[in-house]
């Protein structure tokens, strides 16, 4: 779905679902001021669109046991799509891998690795990380604390994505 086809009741049921993703469709058409029945029809179009990709619950990484965070910029020998496409699969098929971002800059890619020890991390570093197809350059960073996750995406662009109260 294209931002110009959302309006602000859009804006604010993607609000909404992304503050409690298990609110009740009754208590959501409520907070967007709008009956159940088009309020359900909206939420069904924007998963439709692809504008909601899913739900889920979010875990506290360190009370499921997943202490260590690293940050891993890697650079690749080639650049070309084969490559890139070679490199992505293999990532993704990391499991600690949560995020793989390409990025601009001195480095190609940055990856958000999660671990219950630092003795994990070697592990992954060294029998998935570094077997990585084509990887130039690796450079670890650990995260010694988190001071803001980004739980929800600001939606302000999309006119009324801030205040869902009504």
């Amino acid at each position: 779905m294209a931002t110009a086809s959302m309006d602000r009741i859009d804006a604010r049921i993607l609000s909404a679902l992304q503050e409690d993703g298990r609110i009740s469709n009754v208590e959501l058409a409520e907070r967007v001021a709008l009956s159940p029945t088009p309020c359900l029809r909206r939420v069904k179009r924007l998963e439709e669109s692809g504008a909601i990709t899913g739900y889920r619950a979010e875990l506290d990484r360190g009370k499921v046991g997943l202490g260590v965070t690293a940050f891993v910029h890697i650079n690749l020998d080639k650049h070309g799509p084969e490559t890139t496409r070679r490199f992505l699969a293999a990532v993704d098929a990391i499991d600690e891998v949560i995020s793989c971002h390409a990025l601009t800059g001195t480095f190609d890619f940055i990856l958000e690795i999660v671990t219950g020890s630092m003795d994990e991390y070697a592990s992954v570093m060294l029998n998935r990380l570094g077997g990585l197809p084509n990887v130039s350059a690796i450079q670890t960073s650990f995260c010694l604390r988190s001071t803001k996750r980004g739980r929800t995406l600001p939606l302000t662009h999309l006119g009324g994505g801030g205040d869902v109260s009504g």
